[in-house]
């Protein structure tokens, strides 16, 4: 009834004004309320009470809160509803004497969203303590998005003053992310997702929007399946993966009887849409799961689509893109980059994404370089803007000046010549000009990086990742799905060896399907090795299907984050047990079984000799041994770049491994970001390392790096700069590679 009484104000027509103080009169009323209030956002995240109904009349247009500033700055900084009993003793309370409330003790307050997006607040209160229940939030939270319709229209507060900058904004702009995807573009901004005007929300016949829903949900799975189909997506690869289970996100049951049950409460299919994603929108804003806030991307992509086949709205790739265009979004779902022409679509810039985001995993298989984590990109770029990515160094120029142009021009000749001074020694071995050789290896985790195998010539994959499959699959992936897995890495991989290293979940790996208890320190906490001793079926399994995948060929297993003898031994022990079951169920096995550690953990590092009869080969994970060498989260941009991986402590570290493996004739390397960098391989190479894993992309440059070297002469170097004193030899080694030429 509430719904039909206010679509009756707003159709009555007049100024915006004069509806919104009818709005709040109505909406007292039938809440029981002695006061209703509409705040709305201006310019300068500055609230403004816009119209009330039991407030002081002259408060409105005068009483503004900053965003985070009293209760209701509070629910427009969080964007979710609030419900006191007793307000005015809660320490957010903010009093403003012009508006006379200090009459009243309980309130009850929702966002009003748009597009995910909080423009104003909501509000009821009471004299008396009044206990609100759940169905009035819900109630509330309708109303507040009937009444967004009406601010977006632009008759309350115009578009321009809600956009930021006064000005400033035609200024060119620097932004720095996050590279989730490599690359150089330019191009012209084309606004993703550009809402969508919701004409009616309150139905006249309920089934009839039912009957509307279910055509329209009919329709956007035909679509989805079209256009999985399509020749440069379709096919294996951990791409298609998501794109899988995006379709299996469309056809979850509880989303769709979700939107059924919003329309039976006399909202049109639309708005019922609109109203459950919103209501997801909120629950999963307050989630700390990396994962799980990465599929609110695809889940929005997927209301949006609805709600395009319900409105009979054109699909992006039906918009006319310019010839090189870069598509700017908050966040994407996977299958939303698949709507644009990609032979114009030049680039990506995301205002949220991780690595492990979907639409990700999707433009790395497309070759489309994506920068993510812009802060506040959706306020700075306007359609049509131009736009430099330069995803090597992470960062966005918008309305790019001349000489920033100018200066991406010569950065994409440079490149192009490097590629082709790298293609020219694709084929030459990484060796010294005196003849020290390198094994130059790449990390992978996904089925499409193995291909990088061949186009970097590199001798194999030091380090393969098994744990991204797990966590891009909507379930946990049984024997059969893992056999095929490393089947595929090894049948890409050829004659090049592969080493896998098993289950590295917990910390900022997680597995959407597994619920587990919040840690306070996840990084140091249960994670790696000691989730698969505590869950053995687990790593039985894995190692099952390892075996399966390399029958009659070699097969090298690494175990990571081992900090105690008895953590290995334990494993290499679940190691036997599969291949004793396998051989007494005559399944082929591995011609040869390779068992590794990776040193992280700094325990390790007292402890090396008694390890290095154990295992067959060492690889030391640098990432996370600079982690808990220096108790800094590499994570934290706070303590991320405040100690250098050729600062003392982790060169003797380093040192150690390489002279407790040589003197004990096991072999070993180093895997993570300090492979890729030629100043730490220059300290690595002098240290005694001579097998370095990287990321595919860096694996011809470091080729040209090695060949350029005198090892004797750099040895040499080494020996005298290793006296000097301070935290770090980088600038030293920086020094004498610009002496001599090394490309860095």
């Amino acid at each position: 009834m509430l719904l039909k009484r206010l679509r009756n104000v707003m159709a009555r027509g007049g100024a915006a004004q004069l509806r919104l103080d009818q709005t709040v009169k109505l909406i007292a009323g039938e809440m029981v309320a002695e006061v209703c209030s509409i705040y709305l956002l201006r310019a300068g995240e500055v609230l403004e009470l816009f119209a009330t109904e039991g407030l002081k009349k002259e408060a409105v247009h005068k009483t503004r809160l900053r965003v985070g500033e009293g209760l209701v700055g509070d629910i427009a900084g969080h964007a979710r509803p609030l419900a006191l009993a007793d307000a005015q003793h809660h320490p957010q309370f903010a009093y403003r004497p012009e508006t006379g409330e200090e009459l009243f003790q309980s309130l009850m307050g929702v966002p009003i969203l748009r597009a995910g997006r909080v423009i104003g607040v909501l509000v009821i209160q009471n004299r008396t303590r009044r206990q609100y229940t759940e169905e009035e939030i819900e109630t509330l939270e309708t109303v507040a998005m009937v009444l967004a319709e009406l601010v977006a229209s632009g008759e309350l507060v115009s578009a321009e003053e809600l956009r930021p900058g006064d000005g400033i904004a035609l200024l060119p702009l620097r932004l720095d992310g996050v590279t989730l995807c490599p690359g150089l573009a330019r191009g012209i901004a084309v606004l993703h997702q550009q809402t969508l005007q919701l004409q009616q929300l309150v139905a006249e016949d309920p089934e009839r929007e039912s009957e509307r829903l279910a055509a329209a949900l009919m329709e956007m799975q035909s679509s989805i399946d079209t256009m999985l189909s399509a020749g440069d997506i379709a096919g294996q690869g951990e791409h298609f993966d998501v794109l899988e289970t995006y379709r299996l996100f469309a056809q979850d049951q509880g989303w769709r009887n979700r939107m059924m049950e919003a329309v039976q409460t006399g909202l049109t299919a639309e708005a019922a849409v609109q109203k459950v994603q919103n209501d997801t929108r909120a629950r999963m804003r307050e989630m700390t799961d990396p994962y799980l806030r990465e599929r609110l991307a695809d889940l929005d992509d997927l209301a949006n689509r609805l709600l395009r086949h319900l409105l009979g709205a054109d699909m992006p790739t039906l918009r006319r893109l310019p010839e090189e265009a870069i598509v700017v979004a908050r966040t994407m779902g996977p299958a939303e980059l698949l709507d644009y022409d990609r032979t114009r679509l030049k680039g990506v810039v995301l205002e949220e994404g991780s690595q492990n985001a979907h639409v990700a995993i999707v433009a790395r298989a497309l070759d489309i370089p994506v920068l993510g984590r812009c802060q506040d990109l959706m306020q700075r770029v306007g359609d049509g803007d131009p736009l430099v990515i330069d995803g090597d160094n992470a960062t966005l120029f918008i309305r790019p000046s001349d000489d920033i142009q100018a200066t991406f021009v010569e950065s994409m000749r440079q490149r192009l010549v490097k590629r082709e001074a790298y293609a020219a020694i694709r084929e030459l071995p990484a060796v010294t000009r005196d003849g020290i050789s390198v094994d130059l290896n790449i990390n992978a985790g996904l089925l499409m990086d193995v291909p990088q195998l061949a186009a970097t010539n590199a001798v194999g994959i030091g380090l393969y990742r098994t744990e991204i499959p797990f966590m891009i699959s909507h379930e946990y992936p049984d024997v059969p799905r893992q056999t095929e897995i490393y089947r595929k890495v090894l049948d890409g991989a050829g004659n090049r060896p592969v080493i896998f290293r098993t289950l590295d979940i917990g910390s900022d790996k997680v597995l959407p399907y597994w619920n587990r208890a919040p840690e306070e320190n996840p990084a140091m906490g249960w994670r790696a090795i000691r989730i698969a001793l505590d869950r053995p079926a687990m790593l039985r399994q894995q190692l099952r299907a390892m075996m399966n995948a390399a029958a009659g060929r070699t097969l090298s297993v690494m175990f990571p984050m081992v900090t105690e003898l008895t953590e290995f031994d334990s494993c290499r022990r679940l190691l036997d047990l599969e291949l004793k079951r396998q051989a007494g169920r005559s399944t082929p096995l591995p011609s040869e079984v390779k068992v590794g550690a990776m040193v992280e953990v700094p325990a390790l590092l007292w402890q090396l000799p008694e390890l290095l009869k154990r295992v067959d080969f060492l690889s030391v994970g640098s990432n996370d041994l600079q982690q808990f060498l220096f108790a800094a989260d590499r994570d934290n941009p706070a303590a991320a770049g405040r100690y250098d991986t050729l600062a003392p402590a982790m060169r003797r570290a380093l040192a150690e491994v390489a002279r407790a493996a040589s003197e004990a004739g096991k072999p070993f390397g180093l895997c993570g970001e300090m492979a890729g960098d030629p100043l730490a391989a220059m300290a690595l190479l002098c240290l005694g390392y001579r097998a370095l894993s990287m990321a595919p992309p860096r694996v011809l440059p470091m080729r040209a790096a090695i060949r350029s070297l005198d090892f004797n002469g750099l040895y040499g170097y080494w020996q005298t700069i290793q006296q000097l004193d301070g935290p770090s030899l980088r600038s030293a080694l920086l020094d004498y590679a610009l002496d001599h030429k090394i490309p860095l």
